[in-house]
């Protein structure tokens, strides 16, 4: 035999054979770290975890509080209902995802398989409604409309329809009481999200995948005292899931019920009064349009004018809130929703932001006494006011003669006020200011006023209005510039000018903004509720305040009450003497001024009303109308967006809610049996032992029983009358339309 001389590969095998050992031992090592780490450093806590996997929880969902009128009345509370729900999770084990038992489930409910199989999807960017935004691992309702047959039948035969539930359960329900919807303050329900569930996991309201949350008005405001508090049941369960024993339990805690300011019978009377007037406006003619009005939307705000508190709240176009309960179809969210809709779930008294027109004269006339003009001065009120070769006329020409800023606000003289901020902007430096702070007397003061700001309402997503001063347009012409400068024209069209003239000088504060701003045009945007608390502090000398809804929230024992109280938000920058001419100014715009022709035979010495009329231009569109009034306890705030002239859209709506507080006839009695709300409601229901509370009953529709006046749709327009004047039903009002004669290029208000 040969012998083989032996080579380098001994050498390299035991190498080979020592790494392999040094592998194993360090894996060894690593698992029996790991194993002391898990059995005797972390044992216990991984015991007390391992013994969670034997227990089963079973929420029971808390009853969800009720929300009351000011006397007690149920405007959304709870019934119960046979509710039909499906488990995606036990769909999602079937062969077809569930579709079978899905298409079974449609044939009993007397439902499409399509719509069925659209409620358990879940929503995401790309799936529309109806879908399903809660958590996957909660039961999706199908319907709350369930027959007791129907759910019989599911029950009886559980094997032909795994993963669905049939049971009693309570459900919302927006009672409508007499026919006041009050959707837009209530808001709606839907079911939490698993983001929300992660982000109040440590907070002191946390979420269970069983709860509904509210998504606007007051039932987001107060979700967390109306939610209360779910009820948990542990059981202890063997490794197949059977009951050995329960292992702890914490009772359900019902939600608190919130008592609010609103009166559901003079809601009722407000959303129908408003509809009314919208209904009327659209059978009148625009003589500039050369077509009826179109009144498309309008909001109203009835409030304590010593307290801030809200009786009603009405947005038109409205909508029933009980489309949510159970899940929305997707034609009804398509209703809500769609570029169609005109977007009923906006609350305009709170969301509805436009120029204000006249009824912004009175920060206007508040800023000139600050400036240093004489409140019973002489100031021209001439038929045009002429400035850099333009004319800026008043409502057909009229002419006065020297008024004072009293008389100014009774026949709402547009020259007056022109003139008195064309004279402040030049105080200012004009287009080029002055070194060291301009005074913007007329600016700073409606900030003062509350301008430009939320008012605090106990409502969610109330919008701010805007005030232009020289802040915002230089913010404004920032974002703006480029695009202004790319698509603006010298000779273009109206649009195209107006650009071209920002792209150059979008960012100071010109003649004509300034002119314009003194009534209420331009760029200036209010919103119902911030007009609301203005004219209630002119009412109740000189107080603003946060308005509120909420009244007291009371726990569903009955042991516990948390009043809410008035909250002043400041005072009016005006003095005692300058508050009591701008009073007696208001009162005769009812008497003898632009709001006359409407509240002709009202009892007016025994209870005053004072009012504003605004007639304010939008661009593209009709005008606005804005009536402002007041008596010694309410302010009622009206507007209508295409509707024409202030009290000529609005003045029989707001005189018919007055009727109704008040029990005033047409003939102008007073009887105080058919008055609603005399006086403003102080106490709060009565609360039994058992926490109920006690309701009165409501009639079916409080809105058709007090209606006192007749429609008196003769004419369309505001009027003006000389002092000692009958009012004349067809007599043209002064308040409208005098801006037509103005030139196109300082028309400025686009929204």
């Amino acid at each position: 035999m040969t012998n083989i001389p032996e080579t380098g590969r001994t050498p390299r095998v035991q190498i080979r054979l020592v790494v392999i050992q040094i592998l194993v031992l360090s894996l060894l090592g690593t698992l029996g770290g790991r194993l002391w780490y898990l059995q005797i450093r972390n044992g216990d806590e991984y015991a007390k975890e391992a013994s969670g996997n034997h227990v089963q929880q079973v929420v029971q969902p808390a009853v969800r509080g009720s929300i009351l009128d000011a006397r007690g009345v149920p405007i959304a509370d709870n019934e119960t209902r046979l509710v039909v729900s499906a488990s995606r999770t036990d769909l999602l084990k079937m062969k077809d995802d569930g579709k079978a038992v899905l298409t079974k489930l449609a044939a009993v409910l007397g439902m499409k398989p399509k719509d069925v199989m659209e409620k358990v999807r879940l929503c995401d960017a790309k799936t529309p409604q109806p879908c399903w935004n809660g958590s996957p691992y909660q039961p999706i309702p199908i319907t709350d409309e369930a027959t007791p047959r129907q759910a019989l039948q599911i029950r009886e035969r559980s094997e032909d329809f795994p993963g669905i539930t049939a049971e009693p359960e309570a459900v919302r329900r927006y009672a409508a009481p007499g026919k006041a919807n009050t959707a837009q303050v209530l808001g709606y329900l839907s079911p939490v999200t698993d983001d929300e569930i992660t982000k109040a996991k440590d907070t002191d309201s946390p979420y269970l995948r069983s709860d509904q949350v509210g998504r606007s008005g007051l039932e987001r405001e107060y979700d967390k005292e109306l939610r209360g508090k779910a009820g948990v049941t542990r059981y202890e369960v063997d490794n197949l899931g059977r009951v050995i024993g329960k292992a702890k339990s914490d009772a359900a805690e019902p939600g608190a019920n919130l008592v609010t300011s609103i009166d559901a019978r003079v809601q009722r009377v407000a959303e129908y009064e408003l509809n009314e007037a919208m209904k009327i406006a659209r059978t009148q003619f625009d003589k500039i349009t050369g077509e009826n009005y179109k009144a498309d939307s309008g909001a109203v705000v009835v409030m304590e004018a010593k307290t801030g508190r809200v009786v009603a709240m009405a947005s038109n176009p409205s909508y029933d809130p009980n489309a949510w309960v159970g899940g929305i179809s997707g034609k009804d969210y398509t209703r809500l929703t769609g570029k169609k809709s005109n977007y009923p779930l906006l609350n305009r008294a709170i969301q509805g932001q436009s120029a204000p027109g006249s009824t912004f004269k009175v920060v206007s006339t508040a800023a000139a006494v600050e400036a240093g003009y004489d409140f019973d001065g002489r100031y021209p009120c001439t038929s045009s006011y002429s400035v850099g070769g333009q004319t800026f006329k008043n409502f057909e020409g009229e002419s006065f003669g020297p008024i004072s800023l009293g008389r100014a606000l009774e026949v709402s003289c547009d020259t007056v006020f022109y003139g008195l901020a064309d004279r402040e902007w030049k105080k200012d430096g004009g287009i080029n200011p002055k070194k060291g702070q301009p005074k913007d007397f007329f600016y700073k003061t409606a900030h003062q006023f509350g301008l430009g700001k939320e008012t605090g309402l106990d409502l969610p997503n109330e919008v701010t209005g805007r005030i232009p001063d020289r802040k915002w347009k230089a913010d404004y012409w920032k974002a703006n510039k480029d695009a202004w400068c790319k698509t603006g024209k010298k000779n273009g069209s109206y649009v195209e000018k107006i650009a071209y003239e920002n792209c150059l000088e979008g960012n100071k504060m010109r003649e004509g903004d300034s002119i314009n701003y003194s009534i209420g045009q331009g760029d200036t945007l209010v919103t119902p509720i911030q007009e609301a608390v203005i004219y209630g502090a002119l009412a109740n000398g000189g107080t603003m305040y946060k308005p509120t809804i909420g009244k007291a929230i009371v726990s569903a024992d009955g042991k516990t009450v948390q009043e809410i109280k008035p909250r002043p938000s400041g005072k009016l920058p005006i003095t005692k003497a300058t508050l009591k001419g701008m009073d007696a100014a208001l009162e005769g715009v009812v008497t003898r001024g632009t709001a006359a022709w409407k509240f002709g035979g009202w009892p007016q010495d025994k209870i005053p009303l004072h009012a504003k009329t605004g007639t304010a231009e939008v661009y593209g569109k009709q005008t606005t109308s804005w009536l402002a009034t007041y008596s010694k306890d309410y302010t009622i705030v009206m507007t209508i967006a295409q509707a024409g002239t202030g009290s000529g859209a609005s003045g029989e709506a707001v005189r018919s809610i007055y009727n109704a507080l008040y029990g005033v006839g047409t003939d102008g009695s007073i009887d105080k049996k058919r008055a609603l709300l005399p006086t403003p409601q102080k106490s709060l229901p009565k609360i039994q032992t058992d926490g109920s509370i006690d309701a009165p009953a409501m009639s079916k529709d409080p809105a058709k029983d007090l209606r006192a006046t007749e429609k008196d749709t003769s004419g369309d327009d505001d009027q003006q009358l000389p002092a000692g004047t009958t009012p004349s039903p067809t007599a043209s009002n002064r308040d409208t339309r005098r801006r037509t004669a103005r030139p196109k290029k300082r028309r400025r208000n686009l929204t």
